[in-house]
């Protein structure tokens, strides 16, 4: 099981990475607050989580032990799969979930995208009790990255927020209402849209 890895950042999305180790290209999925943290390019470690299934073996990337840690516990509840949890990761920082699943706060968590009032209560049900004893050890610093092509920020936005569950003409609508310098680096853009959003 690959449980770290560090290498040369080959590709880099809000969605996904490539590392490479060793001339070997390991392609992650990833939460927006790992892509956050990540440089343009260079040297990279991430934590990984490493998911088997019959047909397939997915790699999940993350910052901190902590995210890890959520991450898995989010997969032990019935019903979330990684692609849901990595939205999840996407959606909330790893001390504000750890405190709303503790304090069992219902409205905070449906207000991720993929999460209904029994999806969020099946998790308070689950998880409250390893979220209250639950010590988170690391914080996310995020980092900006160089500024690219306007275009291609916006497309690389709206991308990401498609594939984070949005419908693609909210997240347009979202993106839109944004009135940002044409050299604002993407991590600004998608926490401004997702704070439109989540409103």
């Amino acid at each position: 099981m690959i449980a770290l890895l560090t290498g040369s950042l080959a590709y880099r999305s809000p969605e996904q990475i490539i590392i490479d180790v060793g001339g070997v290209g390991y392609r992650l999925q990833i939460p927006l607050s790992t892509f956050y943290a990540l440089p343009e390019s260079g040297k990279v470690s991430l934590q990984v989580h490493t998911h088997v299934k019959e047909d397939a073996i997915n790699l999940f990337g993350f910052a901190s032990g902590a995210e890890k840690d959520l991450f898995a516990l989010l997969i032990s509840v019935s019903g979330v799969g990684p692609r849901l949890a990595i939205t999840i990761l996407s959606h909330i920082p790893t001390e504000d979930l750890a405190m709303a699943l503790s304090s069992g706060d219902i409205p905070k968590l449906t207000a991720i995208p993929g999460i209904g009032k029994k999806s969020a209560e099946r998790l308070v049900l689950e998880l409250q009790d390893k979220a209250t004893a639950y010590a988170i050890s690391a914080s996310i610093a995020p980092q900006q990255s160089p500024p690219r092509g306007n275009t291609d920020i916006q497309q690389d936005a709206l991308s990401a927020l498609v594939n984070l569950g949005y419908k693609e003409t909210l997240a347009k609508r979202a993106l839109n209402n944004l009135n940002f310098p044409a050299d604002t680096p993407i991590e600004d853009i998608l926490k401004a849209a997702l704070q439109i959003l989540l409103k």
